[in-house]
């Protein structure tokens, strides 16, 4: 998740200025319902960072720590063990987790884990990585419940998540409930998915490419760049969306394991490089999350800062994956639940973590100096970290920002595609409506910021959460019965024998 981590850096023109003036009442207020802050003593954090915490305890316990004891199962799942060439769905367990890591693993893995460390200090990395283990659950829980009530079209195209569990949870309420709070849910992931991964990726791609190669100086200085990158950047992006989810996961599968093994390689050299200060900032880690020296709020500040940056980055409980997730091949929606369970995992606890170790072992000790430029210092932590192995590595850094971007740009693209026919109805000419009006969007994004616009977007996304994880808890005793069946079934050996698979359940709107 990468919300709002450039745009303070990002150019204004007279037009972002107008409109930033008119939305900033508009989404100040609204900002602060969603992100309503809880005063401890000396620190504050957003409420929402509470209910996405707690839910992931609440999950982790109710589910009997599903996230440890089926890690191996879900290894054998995502790589394909159990699955059968005719199993109903569009894409693959590997294509789907690709496809919602991708909308995940993003600019906040690099900027916002470089804001945790400088303003957490090391032991914020310990309580990152906790948030990001208790968080596989809920991934396990609402991808399971994207595939139990999906709905596949005679065409084979398949519509799920939480626009179908949502109101099968909500409908003990009312109908008219159900279809109000789903309504919402899919107003907020439409705006989030044409504003927030749209305009605002398309916006720090261009930026981050600009200060790659030149900044003010550079050969994208001039007044028609921005367009004209927008205008190929847009193409790039048309070519991938206009073929749905499969022509995502088919871009996905590739370049989301390639920019992933490109950073983490990156890192690792910085940390070969810096090999003498590992042990050091390992120990640094621990000691910091138990005994933070000069850290508002002490352990229970440092502890606050690293949940809030896990529950920011990976997405548990927005309910944005299980909309990915839903579309793949299975008749088991469990098996889902196992791979998106490792999310989370990889999002949090390798990425972000390797971040952070990096920032530690490069920079130290001027982490722990005071940021001044917010998010953008994040990112300057994280170059200068690259910079101790050669003053043109950042540049590779400024590659991974960009691939970042895309890959979140078009899997976001596919999440308000899913709410756009929600709200709109399902044919194609409304689908190639939707997908031209983000191809414009990009295209706008590279023009200009509309910094508060996208502060709006960014509270929408979180309002989803606190809808998503009322729906979740609903619903929890329909994954207990499902993750039981799964288990005895693979004790007895009968996970691939299709006489004993369930049917994946057709629902229809509320």
């Amino acid at each position: 998740m990468d919300a709002l981590l450039f745009a303070a850096d990002a150019p204004k023109s007279p037009v972002d200025d107008a409109i930033n003036s008119w939305f900033d009442p508009i989404a100040t207020f609204f900002s602060n319902i969603i992100f309503f802050p809880i005063t401890l003593g000396p620190i504050s954090f957003p409420f929402v960072v509470l209910w996405l915490v707690a839910a992931a305890l609440i999950f982790s316990v109710y589910f009997g720590f599903v996230q440890f004891r089926g890690f191996k199962l879900s290894l054998d799942v995502v790589r394909g063990k159990f699955s059968s060439k005719d199993d109903p769905g569009e894409i693959t367990h590997f294509q789907a987790l690709a496809s919602a890591l991708s909308g995940t693993v993003g600019l906040g893995n690099i900027a916002g884990v470089g804001v945790a460390v400088a303003l957490g200090g090391p032991g914020a990395t310990f309580w990152m990585i906790i948030a990001g283990l208790l968080g596989m659950c809920t991934k396990f829980v609402e991808c399971t419940l994207g595939v139990k009530y999906r709905e596949i079209d005679e065409n084979g195209v398949v519509y799920g998540g939480p626009f179908k569990y949502l109101p099968i949870a909500f409908r003990r309420f009312s109908k008219p409930v159900a279809s109000i709070l789903t309504g919402i849910f899919a107003v907020s992931i439409l705006i989030f998915g044409v504003v927030g991964g749209g305009m605002f990726q398309a916006n720090q791609t261009f930026a981050q490419v600009r200060t790659a190669t030149g900044g003010s100086d550079g050969f994208l200085a001039g007044p028609w760049a921005s367009l004209i990158f927008g205008l190929i950047f847009a193409g790039l992006v048309a070519l991938v969306i206009l073929g749905g989810i499969r022509s995502i996961a088919h871009v996905t599968d590739k370049l989301v394991p390639a920019m992933a093994i490109f950073y983490v390689v990156s890192c690792l050299l910085v940390l070969g490089i810096n090999f003498s200060q590992i042990p050091a900032a390992i120990g640094e880690i621990f000691a910091g999350a138990f005994n933070p020296q000069g850290i508002a709020g002490g352990v229970v500040g440092v502890m606050i800062i690293g949940f809030q940056r896990s529950a920011f980055s990976n997405e548990a409980g927005i309910g944005s994956a299980a909309i990915a997730h839903s579309a793949v091949k299975t008749r088991r929606p469990i098996s889902e639940g196992f791979v998106a369970l490792l999310e989370p995992f990889v999002d949090t606890v390798i990425v972000c973590t390797m971040t952070a170790l990096t920032i530690i072992v490069a920079n130290q000790p001027s982490y722990r100096e005071d940021l001044g430029a917010g998010e953008i210092g994040g990112v300057a932590l994280a170059s200068d970290a690259f910079a101790t192995v050669a003053s043109w590595y950042p540049v590779l850094l400024a590659i991974a920002v960009a691939l970042f971007a895309f890959s979140t740009l078009i899997t976001w693209a596919y999440y308000g595609e899913r709410a756009w026919s929600y709200l709109f109805g399902r044919s194609k000419g409304m689908a190639t409506v939707f997908r031209s009006l983000v191809c414009i969007f990009v295209v706008i994004g590279c023009i200009a910021s509309f910094s508060k616009v996208v502060e709006f977007a960014d509270a929408a996304l979180f309002l989803c959460a606190f809808i998503n994880i009322l729906g979740l808890y609903l619903l929890m005793p329909v994954v207990k019965k499902e993750m039981k069946k799964y288990f005895a079934d693979r004790k007895a050996g009968t996970l691939t024998d299709p006489d004993t698979m369930d049917a994946v359940p057709v629902e229809q709107s509320v």
